[in-house]
């Protein structure tokens, strides 16, 4: 029988020092606070903005489609759409080809007030990407461990 390891204060700090998933989780709410602190003047957060730019396509997806784009589960991607739907900003409609799916139309409105945060999305983007070394290779290895 293995002997258990402690969970001794020294562990603790290992942890807090190397763990991946807390250096990653800490660096998006501090992300998500900044966007969201930007965004406010045009009344979204920076999950609806990511949320309506996903929707931004030649043609509506489904549910499914931007849950798996945002890697979000249906349940939880279904509740953040309502407060969207009831501002007018999408609109979800069956599928003409698949009643059991739905799609989700970006409106006219969706579309301006994308139009109107894409400038401050861009400087506050751009204000933190200056400060990132390797901005590019980030998003290369981000990619890599979806």
């Amino acid at each position: 029988m293995s002997k258990r390891e402690t969970f001794s204060s020294d562990v603790t700090l290992h942890i807090r020092d190397s763990c991946l998933c807390l250096h990653v989780q800490r660096t998006a709410r501090v992300l998500a606070r900044r966007f969201d602190d930007a965004l406010r003047p045009v009344g979204l957060t920076s999950g609806q903005f990511s949320l309506l730019t996903s929707l931004n396509r030649p043609s509506p997806p489904s549910i499914g489609m931007v849950a798996n784009v945002l890697a979000m589960d249906r349940t939880t991607l279904t509740a953040n759409l309502k407060p969207l739907e009831r501002r007018k900003l999408v609109k979800i409609v069956p599928d003409k080809n698949d009643k059991r799916n739905r799609l989700i139309n970006l409106t006219k409105a969706g579309h301006r007030l994308l139009e109107e945060a894409l400038p401050i999305w861009r400087e506050t983007h751009g204000a933190i990407e200056k400060r990132v070394a390797g901005a590019d290779h980030l998003r290369a290895d981000l990619r890599a461990l979806v």
